[in-house]
């Protein structure tokens, strides 16, 4: 027997404000995609801006529905609408911004496994690492340079 130890590597901003101009702008735009959520049943609220290697943005945000599975989050609504609008282009970066209606939410939120799971299948389709950006309504900001940090022992269509 062995064992293996996994690290994984987060960035942590303080503020905004200390981002990269652009992941400013970008997080800007999940902010604001994020207020227009479908959220009448959790009062949770996420929106999620992808930068594509063309310099266009995909935003998406959570829509819920009665029948509660039939929902879809922020993070899956803009990378599926990446991939179907734009096959051919690379996800550089994503910005992943939530809040609550009933509490302040003042720490970063990170996708659910089901996002990191649609995420890493286009990080393995690309080819190439895709930034994640992620906050709650205020506070800290993390970055995750990859897919791997956040879900290190992925699963793709190797293992099929």
């Amino acid at each position: 027997m062995k064992k293996i130890k996994i690290f994984s590597e987060i960035t942590v901003y303080d503020e905004i404000a200390e981002l990269p101009e652009n992941i400013q702008t970008l997080m800007a735009q999940a902010v604001a995609i994020r207020e227009m959520a479908y959220a009448p049943y959790s009062h949770f609220r996420v929106g999620a801006a992808l930068m594509l290697e063309n310099g266009i943005v995909v935003t998406g945000n959570n829509q819920e529905n009665a029948a509660y599975p039939s929902g879809m989050c922020a993070e899956r609504v803009a990378i599926w609408a990446a991939g179907s609008q734009y096959p051919d282009q690379k996800i550089l970066q994503i910005a992943i911004s939530a809040r609550s209606e009933n509490h302040l939410l003042n720490q970063p939120i990170p996708p659910c496994g089901a996002c990191r799971q649609a995420i890493a299948e286009y990080e393995v389709k690309q080819d190439k690492d895709i930034e994640i950006y992620f906050m709650g309504e205020v506070g800290k900001i993390y970055k995750s340079a990859s897919l791997h940090d956040l879900l290190p022992l992925v699963f793709d269509s190797s293992n099929l």
